[in-house]
């Protein structure tokens, strides 16, 4: 394979668009989309210079490192009906599918690999601008870790790389720093709710906070950023949250105690930790983190 390789991408939404346009964007050739909604292989095409939209069997008669941006479930069915040969290249973009899913691929001669940016792509027109300096994790060997490696770099990202076998770990991590952090937010904005607060001026509200905390992890790292009634050593205040959530039902308690055991975690870390303050902190949240019966309900809702 060429360090520099023609490109081409089965799948033609989010990610396909992002990665596409940043690739161009560095030099590099996409020489052809691929849908199963032609319409979408068409549109993406048209954006990017000398590029066709094909059907997804013709793909490698066009490009020799093929990226596939599909939902998971369809990747092994991709693979079985794609025709790579010697030379060529079928990496996906997964976070939680083994690439050992594109072993039809490495049977007819071509390499394999994985190639997940670990960044949410939100099908902005700036998404391909802002993938850059996020990480993309790569799972290949040989000339084709190598071509993903400068690819990684001239898009400006950093690589990143992840043993055959654990994906699903890897994957779940990631979760916790995309999608599940989303869900605090929305209990946050549950919480307020229950009191009457306006749910949009809630979340708008969130947001300096949010943005805070993360530039202080960054700068601070994790232990050093943490802020609050635990970073504190404050049982007293940990004990009537959990007290008044545990009043307003559902299992907000319980959530609330798990999580307060991972700030103990991270107050541990410390220099100095209170390790006597930490443990009258665990035991005030641990009365209050049983599962209630009923889901919180906000002020204004009717029974």
């Amino acid at each position: 394979m060429s360090p520099s390789p023609s490109l081409g991408f089965v799948g033609a939404g989010r990610v396909a668009r992002a990665l596409a346009k940043a690739a161009v964007r560095a030099g590099w050739r996409v020489a052809a989309v691929a849908s199963r909604t032609p319409d979408h292989a068409q549109r993406l095409a048209g954006t990017l210079p000398d590029c066709t939209a094909v059907a997804p069997e013709a793909i490698f008669s066009h490009a020799d490192l093929v990226f596939l941006t599909v939902p998971d479930d369809a990747i092994a069915p991709a693979a079985a009906v794609l025709r790579p040969g010697p030379g060529q290249a079928l990496v996906h973009c997964s976070g939680a599918s083994e690439v050992a899913l594109l072993a039809p691929a490495q049977m007819r001669g071509a390499a394999i690999g994985g190639f997940h940016p670990l960044y949410l792509f939100a099908g902005l027109d700036d998404d391909a601008e802002r993938l850059a300096g996020c990480a993309i994790t790569l799972e290949a060997d040989g000339r084709l870790g190598d071509t993903l490696r400068a690819l990684t770099a001239a898009i400006g990202c950093r690589a990143l790389t992840i043993p055959a076998g654990q994906r699903m770990l890897y994957h779940a991590g990631a979760n916790y720093a995309a999608s599940f952090l989303l869900c605090m937010l929305d209990e946050a904005v549950q919480l307020w709710r229950h009191i009457g607060m306006d749910e949009t001026e809630a979340r708008e509200a969130l947001w300096p906070l949010v943005n805070g905390t993360l530039d202080a992890a960054r700068q601070k790292g994790l232990p050093g950023a943490l802020a609050g009634p635990v970073s504190r050593g404050d049982a007293g205040v940990v004990a009537k949250h959990a007290a008044a959530l545990a009043a307003a039902g559902g299992d907000h308690a319980a959530l609330y105690a798990m999580l307060i055991e991972r700030a103990i975690g991270l107050a541990r870390q410390r220099p100095k930790a209170d390790e006597a303050a930490l443990q009258a902190i665990s035991a005030a949240v641990a009365a209050h983190g049983a599962m209630s019966e009923r889901p919180i309900a906000a002020a204004n809702d009717s029974e």
